[in-house]
Formats: structure tokens, C-alpha cells, sequence
């Protein structure tokens, strides 16, 4: 009998938001032998305190590519992390692209993941401002309508999606930010513990 192959996921963060949210998902990617976790730093924010803070801290793995992407206007800062992503993809050939949020680097990973024909996950999936002024809502609604799988935080994002025609693909799979508040707390409790202890 055949071993399961071994699937790739690549994961596409560049803000601090997504810094924090990827911890609690790729601990549980981490848990399966099946599972090849591999991440990108489209490098919409920088700085090495701050991957410090968040990386260390969170015990996110380091990640495998830093596209340094750094500042600049929407149009262009996504163009070049799609550009740069781009060779990423062609080179690791990966079976799922992992987006979260409504950043440029969310963009950006669903538009080069679709125009290479690989199948993408958004977390966060469903969430509306209805507010099309802001980049973010842009960003959300392109995602969520290109996303093979949709991760929505609450029955409402579920809604959303199901009143602009999408159902198939969507799950309820809560807040990861809760995910990382009740980790963070367990975090400080241990730390607390160790103290008196020592």
C-alpha cells in the first residue's frame, strides 16, 4: 500500500495582524506528518525587532522566504509581491496557497495563486465592512470570490458569503485571534507558574 504523499502548503503573511494569526494554524499544520508547512514574508511590514516580537514570541516558524517587499503605494507594493511570489510558487509547486486577512499580501496571494492555477484557503473569509472605499474591502471580496476554501470566524462572515452567492467551500471555523488570546494566556499562566516556583 502507497504512503500518503506529503502535501505543501504555502503560507502568505506580510502584516502584523498576520503575524499573530498564523501561530495558532501553523501549530496544528505542524501536528500532522502528511503536512509541509512552507511560509512567505511578502515583507509589508518590517523591521527585525518586530519579527523578533512576533516569531520568537508566538514560536512561529522562522519563514523560508522574505520577499522584502517593504513600502510603497497599493498598486505597486502588490504588483511586486505578485511578481516576486510568483517564482515562489513556480518553484515549490505547492498544493495549497494559505491567504489571511485583507492586506495587500492577501491580494496579491490570491491573484498570483489563481493566475497559477493553484488552489488557495482564506482565513478570515466573509468579513465585510460593506465599505467599498476602503482597499481592505477590495482585498476581502476579490479573495473570497477567487478562494477555493473559505475559513469564516463567525455565522455572519458565513452569511455574507452565502448572500453574495458563495456556499460551497465555507466553514465556520471561529476567530483565530481567540485562538491566540486563550494560547497567549496558557503562555502567561506557565511563565507565572515558573516564577513562583523558581
Amino acid at each position: 500500500m502507497a504512503k500518503n504523499k506529503t502535501k505543501k502548503i504555502i503560507t502568505v503573511i506580510g502584516a502584523r495582524p498576520q503575524f499573530i494569526k498564523v501561530a495558532p494554524v501553523s501549530k496544528e499544520i505542524a501536528k500532522h506528518s502528511n503536512l509541509q508547512e512552507i511560509i512567505v514574508h511578502t515583507g509589508q511590514h518590517y523591521g527585525s525587532g518586530m519579527l523578533k516580537v512576533f516569531f520568537e514570541d508566538l514560536e512561529i516558524p522562522e519563514p523560508d522566504y522574505n520577499l522584502d517587499i517593504g513600502s510603497a503605494s497599493h498598486a505597486v507594493q502588490t504588483d511586486e509581491i505578485m511578481k516576486r511570489l510568483e517564482e515562489v510558487l513556480i518553484k515549490e509547486k505547492p498544493d495549497l496557497v494559505l491567504i489571511y486577512g485583507d492586506t495587500n499580501s492577501t491580494l496579491a496571494g490570491a491573484l498570483t495563486a489563481t493566475k497559477l492555477h493553484i488552489p488557495f484557503a482564506h482565513v478570515e473569509a466573509g468579513l465585510r465592512s460593506f465599505n467599498m472605499k476602503m482597499p481592505e474591502e477590495v482585498n476581502r471580496i476579490v479573495a473570497d470570490r477567487l478562494s477555493s476554501l473559505l475559513f469564516a470566524p463567525t455565522r455572519i462572515a458565513v452569511e455574507n458569503l452565502n448572500k453574495e452567492g458563495t456556499s460551497e467551500g465555507v466553514y465556520n471555523t471561529g476567530d483565530v485571534m481567540y485562538d491566540v488570546a486563550l494560547y497567549s494566556s496558557s503562555m502567561a499562566k506557565e511563565s507565572e507558574k515558573r516564577k513562583a516556583v523558581s
